[in-house]
């Protein structure tokens, strides 16, 4: 090969890093007359909803970016929500879990049709496990395992009550596990649809085995450093750095503070014991950013959206609605096709979208789950709202 055509291969593939790597960082600011129209409706949705504050961005097909913020990060302190607030995404953190197991499969540390008890069957209770001989990677990841949620259970409902304000992580991986031991499949696995939270968990412990790092060291060094998303970093203490607080009902369910933080700014339960079923702590843009890259094919080096839009089933409620490896694939919203996700923890609810025929991705977050987690209704409204107004503009 001449000097000349391995300085112009040379050129190329520097140029193509750049452009990948200015497209990871997405850091060219959207149209002003489009974040000025965004930050209305998010003003009008705080207005209309009553919710303290919320954050919310939005990424076009271009990679330009804006980010809006509204009301309150803490009430008591009169601290304004700022378009670098973070909050707790909850099952967002999902999507971060099933990319880390895509990627593994990738590199052929595990098959994602292979069954679990590779990874698991020499844990002492894992027989107790509904099904568990059956049950593959892929199941986990498309809530197809028929396994009970641990989320669900009155008794981890009765112990987080009564065993919230403990120090450290009263409620490790394996104690998670414990509380769907011994219960009957809720189907056989691969013949239906059922959410759970535990099935992420397992997911965790089959990562931890496979690559003998933490989950959290694995999912930092795959995604949140080389996609920059400078704001998401484990949820695994307290003590997280620019955290809006978050807002409960005064009676619920887990008998919690009606607030999230302290006067000093700690959480007032330990939001690690969520693990590989959320996890993390992160911020409207950095999701938006997130479900850009993913969705579109460049969080890895290899093809892997064929895996990640496999779906194990659809879901019973709704026949336009099935779900891939940690991701909602809605056939049919008033905007086409969208991937994504949502999230509730207690005092806060997000939701990541992006919609496949406009190519734009919408967060948000918004510090309460008061009125929100449990009307469909209202967060359909916020999610739709919002988008209309990206969508409308790239209609243009």
């Amino acid at each position: 090969m001449s000097l000349r055509r391995r300085s112009l291969l040379l050129v190329r593939s520097i140029a193509a890093l750049i452009l990948l790597t200015a497209d990871c960082r997405i850091a060219a600011a959207g149209p002003p007359a489009l974040d000025a129209k965004f930050q209305a409706e998010l003003d009008s949705l705080r207005t209309d909803f009553k919710f303290p504050g919320a954050t919310a961005a939005y990424v076009l097909p271009d990679g330009k970016f804006g980010s809006a913020a509204t009301g309150l990060a803490d009430i008591e302190a009169n601290k304004p929500m700022t378009i670098n607030s973070r909050m707790l995404p909850a099952s967002i953190g999902k999507t971060f879990v099933a990319a880390t197991v895509l990627a593994l499969a990738q590199e052929r540390v595990v098959r994602l049709d292979d069954p679990i008890s590779k990874w698991l069957g020499d844990r002492p209770w894992f027989s107790r496990l509904a099904s568990s001989s059956f049950i593959t990677l892929r199941q986990l990841l498309t809530h197809s395992s028929g396994l009970p949620d641990h989320v669900s259970s009155e008794d981890f409902a009765r112990d987080v009550a009564r065993r919230w304000s403990e120090p450290g992580n009263p409620f490790p991986p394996e104690s998670l596990v414990a509380y769907i031991l011994d219960k009957p499949a809720l189907f056989e696995p691969g013949h239906g649809f059922a959410y759970t939270d535990t099935g992420y968990i397992l997911l965790g412990l089959i990562i931890e085995k496979a690559t003998g790092h933490t989950y959290f060291d694995e999912v930092t060094r795959r995604f949140l450093k080389p996609l920059y998303l400078n704001l998401t970093t484990p949820a695994s203490s307290r003590n997280l750095p620019d955290l809006a607080s978050g807002y409960m009902p005064k009676e619920n369910p887990l008998g919690l503070p009606v607030k999230t933080t302290t006067a000093q700014g700690f959480m007032t339960y330990n939001p690690i014991e969520e693990w590989t079923g959320g996890g993390l702590v992160s911020n409207s843009r950095d999701l938006a950013m997130w479900a850009k890259n993913l969705y579109e094919g460049r969080a890895m080096k290899r093809p892997y959206l064929k895996d990640l839009f496999h779906a194990g089933s659809r879901s019973p409620a709704d026949q336009n609605r099935s779900y891939g490896a940690g991701v909602y694939i809605d056939a049919k919203t008033p905007f086409g096709t969208s991937y994504g996700h949502s999230g509730w923890i207690p005092g806060y609810t997000s939701d990541l979208r992006y919609y496949k025929d406009y190519r734009v991705s919408i967060a948000v977050q918004i510090n309460t789950d008061g009125g929100i987690a449990d009307n469909p209704k209202v967060a359909a409204a916020i999610r739709e709202r919002l988008a209309k107004v990206v969508v409308d503009w790239v209609r243009r």
